[in-house]
């Protein structure tokens, strides 16, 4: 019999209104909203629900998306649900933190919040990020490393697409010598800053403080760390892997592959948006995928998992 595996979506799929349908409809999806803006200390519902600009700045973003995640997870546990193994992209890690019982709610919670403010704070002038499609990771990592400056892959997402981070100059200056090498395209991203480059590192150690004040237990289920693309099963390392997160390549296409050369044949996908869902698609076509983002979801995968 085959594995299941709960994936959470990092920064970039949020919206408005995004979750409203499980506060209004399950009782411990509201329950998780409103822990939510204890820990943060704002209105979560007003961020994720009303219309604001505040959802897509990073020190917001990924405590809402935290919490949408974790509410539709609650939600599908309740319904007697179950996962073999946890993963997530960038900060959807701590979405199976809490799936794998790495961290209760309010700790992710509260690490997320401070770990977006960081990120915020961090962004130095003159970063940027590019998406590079259609070209083979060996070779873009052999011109990142030849390239002057601070640019290198920031995520293994699937097959053709790789996304490198860094100094703006550096990473357009790769940029053109990777179309130069035969890359299809490289597109500019519109994001606030060059996310896991080494851009990012002091980010990530001043994360520590906030993960030294926080319980970490061992894992009851295994879940991949982005960094190592290797299953966590015991506690001992995963402070250090979350601060190595912040400023490190996500390797997500390694981390799926790894989990079906496992046994998993079935990929869950919690959270807003579809993202996740594609790679996975692009990584191996025979493998099962669902997704669950509306209230309508919810009893749909249910069926297809019990």
């Amino acid at each position: 019999m085959g594995k299941t595996a709960f994936m959470f979506p990092g920064q970039g799929a949020q919206y408005i209104g995004m979750g409203k349908d499980f506060y209004e409809n399950v009782p411990v999806s509201r329950e998780i909203f409103d822990k939510a803006s204890e820990v943060v200390g704002f209105s979560m519902t007003d961020l994720c629900f009303e219309e604001n600009e505040k959802i897509h700045i990073t020190e917001y973003t990924q405590a809402a998306m935290l919490t949408t995640s974790v509410a539709m997870l609650y939600a599908l546990k309740e319904k007697g649900v179950d996962s073999d193994v946890n993963a997530g992209l960038s900060l959807g890690e701590y979405g199976a933190l809490v799936a794998s019982g790495v961290m209760n709610f309010e700790d992710a919670c509260k690490v997320v919040r401070q770990r977006g403010l960081y990120m915020q704070a961090e962004v130095p002038e003159g970063g940027a990020m590019s998406a590079v499609l259609a070209m083979d990771a060996a070779k873009i990592e052999e011109i990142c490393e030849k390239t002057e400056g601070i640019v290198t892959i920031a995520n293994y997402n699937c097959p053709g697409q790789i996304v490198i981070s860094g100094e703006a100059k550096a990473v357009e200056a790769a940029g053109a010598a990777l179309m130069e090498a035969g890359a299809k395209r490289v597109v500019p991203l519109k994001v606030s800053g060059p996310f896991h480059s080494q851009m990012l590192k002091g980010a990530g150690d001043k994360l520590v403080k906030v993960l030294d004040e926080v319980t970490v237990n061992d894992p009851v289920k295994p879940y991949l760390s982005n960094v190592t693309a290797d299953y966590v099963t015991t506690k001992e390392p995963i402070k250090d892997l979350l601060k190595r997160q912040v400023y490190s390549s996500v390797r997500w296409q390694q981390s799926v592959e790894r989990m079906i050369a496992d046994g998993v044949d079935t990929f869950v996908e919690i959270g807003p948006g579809k993202t996740l869902s594609s790679f996975v698609k692009k990584i191996n076509k025979e493998v099962k995928v669902l997704n669950i983002e509306k209230y309508e979801d919810l009893d749909k995968v249910v069926s297809e998992l019990c």
